[in-house]
């Protein structure tokens, strides 16, 4: 099997690789994640996964590059992490009671043969009515200071989720059923 590298600074991403088994190595890349105006929700998860793993894939021959990117979909706004209290105090002011979607988007890269394939996941979560005392004390923990959407539903943040549709690790920030599908193309089978 080729080496796998996970292009990402995300602790979240290393360890759900890892609970699935995949053996690979780390390497962010220095991708800006500037984002690109008028595509829609999913088209610019691929386009900035893809981009993610077009740095690193550019660096070695003949391995596999996996990339991600997860934000926050609230009505027609994209919620990515917050910079500052305030912008988490307001994300989270704005969920509160709403449903919103979390969009994933990941590549992967084989540079051996070019081939590339990128995919975007989707799952709707729904957040109870949240009062300004639980805000204040959720973003003094500092938790939703570098997650999308200023929630982490796999930490403290998970008791102000009432429910979810979809994949629940798209939400955590890696679609680990889509994801083993997608590596399948790539020869690489995590339950064999």
């Amino acid at each position: 099997m080729k080496e796998v590298i996970l292009a990402s600074a995300s602790p979240r991403r290393k360890e759900l690789l890892e609970k699935i088994g995949l053996r690979f190595k780390v390497e962010p890349g220095n991708y800006q994640e500037a984002i690109p105006s008028g595509l829609a929700p999913h088209e610019l998860a691929r386009k900035i996964s893809l981009e993610k793993a077009k740095v690193v894939a550019r660096q070695h021959p003949n391995v596999i590059v996996i990339a991600a990117d997860t934000f926050v979909v609230f009505g027609s706004q994209i919620l990515g992490k917050p910079h500052t209290e305030k912008e988490a105090r307001k994300m989270l002011a704005a969920i509160s009671g709403q449903s919103h979607a979390v969009i994933t988007g990941f590549s992967i890269i084989d540079t051996g043969n070019n081939k590339t394939l990128s995919q975007s996941v989707e799952t709707k979560v729904y957040i109870r009515k949240l009062s300004r005392a639980e805000i204040d004390a959720y973003v003094k923990s500092k938790e939703p200071l570098d997650k999308a959407g200023a929630y982490a539903i796999q930490g403290l943040g998970a008791v102000f989720v009432e429910k979810i549709e979809g994949d629940y690790f798209n939400v955590i920030g890696l679609p680990l059923s889509a994801l083993t599908e997608a590596l399948k193309e790539f020869d690489i089978e995590i339950l064999k």
